[in-house]
């Protein structure tokens, strides 16, 4: 047989090559045709979905456990429409009606912040002996800043902050503590784990003018929380979450203050623990009187707990009522409860 021509076999096997090229090509074409053609099929689903006559059933989504709600809103459109309702913020007079007209803790037009910026606009707070408050509102609108101005770790630009008639603004947080009776009970882990519960304790006494006054404190906790006299040898880090926050809380209460801020108690947690920690600022509100002022991720919660509440917006107050009022008020609901 002839020897095949070389130059045929080049031209064949070129020929060959582009076919299978342009299959190549052609088998592209179909995946992405296909991958469009499901994406406009999903988008015109969403939006017939959207498109929804009156009266459609519609699939909810939960909100903090109470009702629920049928648009999922973002931060940025919250913090829009919890401003429009700030035209009628509180009054003076208003916020010394809901402490009682007997304020113990009080902030008088505060200009606080970090820096050279300002988070707390002429912020005004008033807190009977005894109460707590609740603190709620859209992500920056300077709840934390808060607790962070009163415990003297922001830069307070004008204003003031008074506990029983004395005025506090410019002591250090060591002095608020030691000397005002303001402790700060920090969000979850602030223990230390390699240390056992009694150390822990003691930790909190730590400016205690003698060491004994401090040993006597934390077994005066520990006749309080038989929970934690258990474990008092153990490393805290094999506590639960429960335990933790029960450590931190009565860590802050060797010092024996009168005023609790409290950073986001329920965070972390499971909800048989979080009903826990409630109950146990509960009893130090109700049975030992001490004032208490919170941030609350879970604001349902945080108002069911606290005798009022504040909506804090853009660094200012703009709705101030008693917890449970709050709870039924619809703009609240909406807003910030999830329904």
């Amino acid at each position: 047989m002839a020897e095949e021509n070389p130059k045929a076999k080049k031209v064949a096997k070129q020929a060959t090559a582009k076919k299978a090229s342009a299959q190549k090509v052609s088998a592209k074409k179909a995946v992405a045709q296909k991958v469009a053609s499901k994406k406009a099929s999903a988008k015109k689903a969403v939006t017939k979905k959207s498109a929804a006559p009156k009266g459609a059933s519609k699939k909810n989504t939960s909100g903090y456990g109470m009702g629920s709600v049928d648009i999922v809103m973002s931060v940025d459109q919250v913090a829009k429409e919890a401003a429009s309702i700030a035209a009628s913020a509180p009054t003076v007079p208003e916020l010394d009606k809901l402490a009682k007209n007997d304020a113990f803790l009080t902030i008088d037009n505060l200009r606080a912040g970090y820096g050279k910026m300002e988070i707390l606009h002429d912020f005004t707070l008033k807190v009977g002996s005894g109460q707590s408050l609740c603190l709620i509102g859209p992500n920056g609108a300077g709840k934390s800043t808060v607790l962070h101005s009163i415990f003297g770790f922001t830069n307070i630009f004008s204003g003031s902050i008074s506990i029983n008639g004395k005025d506090v603004t410019n002591l250090t947080p060591s002095q608020k503590l030691s000397e005002a009776g303001i402790a700060y009970i920090l969000q979850d882990k602030s223990v230390f784990p390699g240390m056992t519960v009694e150390e822990n304790l003691l930790m909190g006494g730590f400016l205690k003018n003698k060491p004994a006054e401090a040993k006597i404190a934390a077994e005066r906790v520990f006749d309080k929380y038989t929970r934690l006299a258990d474990r008092r040898d153990k490393p805290a880090g094999v506590l639960s979450g429960g335990e933790r926050r029960l450590l931190e809380i009565s860590r802050a209460l060797v010092m024996d203050p009168s005023v609790l801020l409290v950073d986001e108690p329920s965070i972390g947690l499971e909800p048989r623990f979080i009903d826990m920690v409630f109950e146990i600022l509960d009893d130090l509100q109700r049975r030992d009187g001490k004032t208490i002022v919170m941030v609350e991720q879970n604001a349902k919660k945080g108002l069911e707990f606290a005798d009022l509440g504040y909506v804090l917006v853009s660094g200012e107050t703009a709705i101030a009522d008693e917890g449970t009022k709050l709870l039924k008020n619809p703009d609240v609901g909406r807003l910030f409860l999830g329904g």
